[in-house]
């Protein structure tokens, strides 16, 4: 194959045009492609209307009832509560109604004024609740019911119309931008051109379908987040073909696992009794895999986040990315414990610590962004946040009297063209890079920002800009942005606060590190060496990013969106909830015919 290969070389060699109009031709079809495989995809995330699943309901002493939309609901008078009660004597936050995993439910008392009681038995921190309990707060009785056949039939209907779109047609455009982009990347290396580009193409588009497949046969519809995923794994790919092709097998082994990553990870949240108890063991091995790095790594670009084993490179801050999310986002019943708060700054005050003893800077910014978001999620207190954003402040001050090298990093910051051959040389030469790209690029394979340093990784949009054009890149941006607002408007209907705080936490991450990394390309913000999701070339990366996906995943409640293992715990949920109802049902028909007698 590799004399095939040399033989077409040398006939593209003597024929240069043929080379020139395909990529005049394909820097003008990469864009359509990309409009068509993604429009469609971002859309049907925006767009599609959530209707919240009803778990009980709670019945009004003056009539009227209040459904239960979540696992866990808070109970109060305040327009923060899952179940609002508008009474003088319920407080703000009065109380919370959980469900187990076994369909169990039970109340908590929040340190409410006005008291919560069970069946007249007061509650003083919490009480198992069944289906006809009567449940008091602060003297307003409230009867605890199960959802009527009729309301249940309803409610699947509305779901059963919301079902996701159909992601075949953009699954087909993407094989048909995979297959240009490889033999785009194949005529831009003229005589280096090696059978391994098309191959790994190859390679990427049968996963893609083999996954779509396998996930059809289960009967789950629904693959736009995964879709974004593919389209942008697929420019990491081209990236990595143009700037480091001896790279490319191994970025491609990245994706696979990544997807074997986000799919294990997916099914294990799926059962939340099982994440409760790993919960420790994730923040354990957060901080050991920063451990570990702090003790063997080695320093590139003057951070110490690298280690190496067997011949390997790779960097455990990423994968403790996934263990931070995991660990923090805590059930609703365990944020009533507030030690388990305290545990959590306290985890994340170790991990920025030995973040900060690795100089990876960027990375400890990540990690405290979405330690804000996780904590107001947890705690909502805007002002106790504002005290520990001043704590950390100081502490940033502490780090830098220490270390004054550190602000020699950001000198540049604002004033790269006054530093154009020092400090300033990467960000001005990302600029003219992405400035000489257009809007429809130079073509893949044909730029000259893969020979700086980190080209194809930090300064991987400006990479972008100049082979693929400005319209891709903001495109790959706004990937990442839909990904975060999905995850903010389905948790509105999500199950758990577990998958709530995680997806908002995960969706947070990759807006704030597309951030940095775009932002530090074109000097507005400091270059802190931190990836492009999904785009940048990097093993660690890539499986951080698909590992993240997974949190957003398990956030979708839509019907039939959710994995196989999702489908048949649904099911199960449904069964024992129809069990529940029908007794109660049946008690309270007797009860009409015992009125009208």
């Amino acid at each position: 194959m590799q004399e095939l290969f040399s033989a077409l070389s040398l006939w593209l060699s003597a024929h240069p045009l043929i080379t020139g109009w395909y990529t005049a031709i394909a820097r003008l079809l990469f864009p359509v492609l990309s409009a068509l495989i993604l429009v469609r995809a971002i859309r049907s995330l925006l767009r599609i209307p959530h209707t919240p699943e009803v778990w009980a309901q709670l019945s009004l002493p003056g009539g009227g009832s209040i459904p239960l939309t979540h696992w866990e609901n808070i109970l109060g008078r305040g327009k923060s509560a899952d179940a609002i009660l508008n009474y003088p004597s319920i407080s703000r936050q009065h109380a919370a109604l959980c469900r187990g995993e076994d369909g169990a439910w039970t109340v908590y008392d929040l340190g409410s004024k006005g008291g919560t009681a069970v069946n007249g038995t007061p509650v003083t921190e919490q009480a198992p609740v069944k289906l006809g309990d009567t449940i008091t707060l602060g003297g307003v009785p409230l009867v605890f019911l199960p959802q009527t056949v009729g309301e249940r039939e309803e409610l699947e209907k509305k779901r059963q119309a919301e079902r996701p779109a159909a992601m075949w047609p953009s699954f087909l455009w993407l094989t048909v931008f995979q297959i240009l982009t490889a033999i785009q990347l194949t005529l831009a290396a003229g005589e280096k051109a090696s059978p391994v580009i098309p191959i790994c193409f190859l390679i990427l588009t049968a996963v893609m379908w083999l996954y779509a497949a396998a996930l059809r046969l289960g009967r789950c519809v629904g693959f736009e987040l995964e879709t974004i995923a593919f389209y942008l794994s697929t420019l990491s790919l081209a990236v990595t073909a143009s700037s480091a092709p001896g790279s490319l097998p191994k970025q491609l082994l990245a994706i696979v696992l990544g997807m074997g990553l986000f799919l294990a990870l997916g099914l294990f949240l799926r059962d939340l009794e099982r994440v409760e108890k790993r919960r420790w063991l994730m923040a354990a091995g957060a901080i050991g895999l920063l451990g570990i790095t702090l003790v063997l790594g080695k320093a590139k670009f003057g951070a110490t986040n690298w280690v190496t084993l067997g011949g390997i490179s790779f960097q455990p801050s990423e994968i403790a990315k996934i263990c931070y999310i995991f660990a923090g986002s805590a059930t609703l019943e365990r944020l009533f414990r507030r030690r388990n708060l305290a545990l959590f700054i306290v985890l994340t005050g170790v991990c920025i610590g030995l973040l900060g003893l690795m100089s990876d800077f960027g990375t400890a910014a990540i990690f405290f962004v979405t330690f804000l978001v996780i904590a107001y999620l947890r705690s909502g207190d805007a002002a106790t946040l504002a005290l520990i954003c001043g704590g950390a402040a100081f502490g940033t001050g502490i780090i830098v009297q220490f270390k004054p090298y550190i602000l020699s990093r950001f000198a540049a910051w604002g004033h790269a063209w006054e530093a154009a051959s020092g400090s300033g040389y990467q960000q001005t030469r990302t600029m003219s890079a992405a400035a000489s790209g257009g809007l429809f690029g130079m073509g893949a394979g044909n730029g000259w920002l893969e020979r700086i340093p980190a080209g194809d990784t930090d300064l991987v949009f400006g990479m972008l800009c100049e082979e693929w054009g400005l319209v891709i890149a903001l495109l790959a941006v706004a990937c990442i942005l839909t990904l975060a607002w999905f995850a903010v408007r389905a948790s509105r209907t999500g199950r758990s606060s577990f998958y709530t705080i995680a997806a908002c936490a995960a969706g947070s991450l990759l807006v704030f590190q597309t951030s940095l990394n775009v932002f530090g390309s074109v000097d507005l913000l400091p270059l802190t060496g931190v990836t492009f999701p999904f785009v940048s070339n990097g093993g660690s990366a890539m499986l951080s990013a698909w590992g993240l996906l997974a949190y957003l995943k398990t956030m979708d409640t839509r019907a039939d969106a959710s994995f196989a293992i999702g489908r048949a715990a649904e099911r199960k949920l449904d069964e024992e909830a129809a069990r529940m109802a029908a007794p109660a049902e049946d008690a309270f028909e007797k009860e009409d015919g015992h009125a009208e007698d």
